[in-house]
């Protein structure tokens, strides 16, 4: 197949086109300041039953932008954030963009050794971050010199009273805020009062950078992806064509943002995709308090979702699940991590829609491909490349693999990022001769065009010179019905050089080993089925819910004798 072929095209739903003009490519703020003229009296945010307006939040967003410039922020300077899904968040957003900064989002549960990398080699000027997390800023802020302020943002700042703030507060703040003492740092209110009641107008074109959204860091230090307005303008022009065809846009949309901001799928699918759509996002501070997230599901229902496996998994299970008013749920997206089908079985079971899975990258603002939103059933592949998308799968050689074959999943398109941050080696590593993103994982063109991830390369098992997937050995074992959570990793075996190692929380407490073991060479074949099962109680995640691999493998590795 020639690399610029696009043979998936004819799979497009009706009405969607092959690509975006280039003059449907603008910048953030454009889109922005678009959805405050159009949808001002509109609610755009709520929070813990606080709802705020396109009119409200650009009140806010100004004042943000005035106190920035207030403290000589200039064009291009970057300014981190540092907090959960706090109804401050958006503002802060937009506010940085207008005063003509860079956001750095930062991950709030990071140590203090992570936060000093991120701020050191962002080169921040400022950070936001909740009170909660202060604590982190204080045990390195005296290691950060390019750091000139820090401002504490409160759990309640932009709700007033207009909503249950008594109850948001003890929500939310599940424990006491732990003692910091920081100098150079003021209150959000505080510096709210530096708002001289004018923004002074920054030149901002599609080539300035928007954002530095560092990578996790899972295969080596953190790095900064640095995203353009247009890398992540595009990104949302994509998902807009790829799916009006599949909603109302007369339709008051609700969306739950319920993966963090600084997530790049809920920072492009949901954040800025709502404001291009006019629509409401309710803010779910912590996902993980699944009584609280059922809560104000009951009490505002959703059109459309974006959520993980995990969060699908743990939510139709969950008590109150049922009272859940999901007649005007539309659309249920699944990215950030595999989609497993018999979690897809179970949300279609008890919603009547299905999961429409989709994949991207941090580097790709981030989505690169997905399924058709008309789908009955949920796939098990990641569908087409949305438009004006190109992508290719390699052999280690470089070349192109043959269709129904294994190779890296390589991309090119106007969402892929400009390169890493300040590390012009590191973006030549991950650049094809030709200019394509390589994504690091596994994946094949099926029959029909659509593609389906493997796994991680760097996830792959070699079992006596045989490949194993993790994905498709965790996709078996939780099928189970016993089975509540799957996680595989290999792990040295003298014999065969690795072997398959299967952590396991259960869903039922009389499946044995025994069981589940037989049944997983029921389906699969006897090198992939896992040597050695450990059940658990719970298994490390990252803050979105994605299963951390490594951090198994890390613990295991420190271990000498392998889990029986």
């Amino acid at each position: 197949m020639s690399a610029d072929a696009r043979p998936w095209l004819k799979h497009y739903p009706q009405g969607v086109p092959h690509d975006i003009g280039d003059g449907q490519i603008t910048t953030l703020l454009d889109i922005y300041d678009q959805a405050i003229r159009d949808y001002a009296d509109r609610p755009a945010l709520e929070s813990f039953g606080v709802p705020l307006t396109y009119g409200e939040v650009d009140q806010q967003v100004r004042k943000i932008a005035s106190a920035l410039q207030y403290m000589g922020l200039k064009k291009g300077d970057r300014v981190a954030i540092m907090m959960p899904n706090v109804m401050a968040y958006a503002p802060l957003i937009f506010g940085i963009l207008k005063a003509g900064g860079v956001v750095v989002n930062v991950n709030p549960l990071y140590t203090a050794r992570e936060l000093k990398h991120q701020v050191i080699d962002s080169g921040a000027r400022v950070i936001f971050v909740l009170e909660n997390f202060a604590h982190t800023l204080a045990e390195c802020v005296h290691d950060t010199p390019n750091l000139e302020c820090g401002v504490i943002v409160a759990p309640g700042d932009f709700l007033g009273f207009k909503g249950k703030i008594v109850n948001f507060v003890s929500r939310y703040v599940k424990r006491a805020v732990k003692a910091y003492s920081l100098n150079g740092t003021i209150r959000f209110r505080k510096f709210l009062k530096w708002d001289t009641g004018s923004v002074a107008p920054v030149e901002i074109s599609c080539d300035d950078v928007a954002f530095l959204q560092y990578t996790g860091g899972t295969t080596g230090i953190s790095k900064g992806a640095t995203l353009l307005h247009r890398n992540i303008a595009a990104n949302v022009i994509q998902c807009e064509t790829w799916l009006k065809p599949s909603y109302d846009p007369a339709v008051r949309h609700v969306m739950y943002t319920a993966l963090p901001l600084y997530h790049i799928l809920a920072l492009t699918g949901c954040c800025l995709f709502m404001f291009r759509l006019g629509a409401m996002q309710v803010l779910i501070a912590n996902p993980r308090d699944i009584p609280g997230f059922i809560k104000t599901l009951q009490a505002t229902p959703p059109t459309m979702m974006v959520l993980v496996n995990t969060l699908y998994n743990v939510l139709e299970q969950a008590e109150g699940f049922d009272k859940i008013d999901l007649s005007k749920l539309s659309l249920c997206i699944s990215g950030g991590m595999a989609t497993q089908a018999a979690v897809a079985k179970r949300w279609k079971e008890r919603t009547g829609r299905p999961i429409v899975e989709g994949y991207g990258l941090s580097e790709t603002s981030p989505v690169v491909c997905a399924n058709r939103p008309d789908i009955a059933e949920f796939t098990g592949s990641i569908g087409y490349p949305v438009p004006s998308t190109y992508v290719s799968i390699r052999t280690p050689d470089g070349s192109e693999a043959p269709q129904g074959e294994a190779g890296e999943l390589c991309v090119k398109g106007p969402q892929v990022m400009a390169g890493y941050w300040q590390r012009p080696d590191e973006t030549a590593n991950v650049t094809t001769q030709d200019g394509y993103f390589r994504t690091g994982d596994v994946a094949v063109m099926q029959d029909d065009f659509t593609i389906k991830i493997v796994d991680r390369m760097k996830d792959m098992i070699a079992v006596s010179g045989l490949k194993v997937f993790p994905n498709e050995v965790e996709d078996v074992l939780a099928s189970h019905p016993k089975v509540m959570e799957a996680a595989v990793i290999g792990l040295p075996d003298e014999h065969s050089g690795e072997c398959v190692v299967a952590y396991i929380v259960k869903r039922d407490d009389t499946l044995t080993t025994e069981e589940l073991r037989a049944y997983a060479r029921e389906n699969l074949a006897g090198y992939k089925t896992p040597k050695h099962i450990e059940f658990r109680d719970v298994l490390p995640k990252t803050n979105v819910g994605k299963i951390l691999r490594r951090e198994l493998r890390d613990e295991a590795m420190k271990n000498t004798d392998a889990p029986a």
